[in-house]
C-alpha cells in the first residue's frame, strides 16, 4: 500500500472517529499531493512516485517547526500547539529518520566512497548521500557534518 492510500485511509477512519484536528491535516496533506501531482503533469506523470511524498512530507514539517519558531516568539502557545499537531500527524507517515551514530555513519561512508579530500568535494558527498539515504536521513544535520569533517 502506497503512501497516497494511507492518508485516505486514515482520512476516512479519522472522520469517522470525530477526531477534527487529524481530519484537517489529512485534508491538507491530500491537496498538497495533489498541488504537486498537478505541478508534475507536464512532465507527463499522473501521479508522483512515494519519493516525491515523502519529500514532500518533509518540506511541510520543515515549514511548520518554522512556523513553531515563529509562534513562541509571538508568545501564541495555541498557535504552538496546533502546528505541534500537525506535525505529529505527518511524521507518523514518514519513515523513521537516522540518529546521530548513524548519520555520522552515512557521512564517512558518503566520504570514503567519493574521496572527499577539502570542501570543494561538498557536493559529491551530499549528492553521495542524497542517492542513498533519502528518505531516512536529515540532509541539513548531515551537511553541517560534512562541512565540518571537510574544514
Amino acid at each position: 500500500m502506497g503512501l497516497r492510500e494511507q492518508f485516505t485511509d486514515q482520512l476516512k477512519v479519522s472522520m469517522k472517529a470525530g477526531d477534527a484536528p487529524r481530519t484537517s491535516t489529512l485534508r491538507m496533506v491530500l491537496a498538497r499531493l495533489k498541488d504537486v501531482d498537478i505541478a508534475a503533469r507536464p512532465k507527463g506523470v499522473d501521479r508522483v512516485p512515494d519519493e516525491e511524498v515523502v519529500a514532500t512530507l518533509r518540506g511541510m514539517v520543515k515549514s511548520r517547526r518554522e512556523s513553531v519558531d515563529l509562534y513562541r516568539q509571538g508568545n501564541r502557545p495555541e498557535l504552538v500547539a496546533k502546528e505541534e499537531a500537525e506535525i505529529a500527524v505527518i511524521e507518523s507517515f514518514l519513515p523513521r529518520q537516522m540518529d546521530e551514530a548513524a548519520t555520522a555513519q552515512a557521512v564517512a561512508d558518503a566520504i570514503a566512497e567519493t574521496s572527499a579530500a577539502s570542501i570543494k568535494d561538498m557536493g559529491k558527498v551530499m549528492a553521495a548521500l542524497r542517492a542513498k539515504h533519502a528518505a531516512t536521513l536529515d540532509m541539513a544535520r548531515a551537511g553541517q557534518m560534512v562541512k565540518t569533517r571537510l574544514s
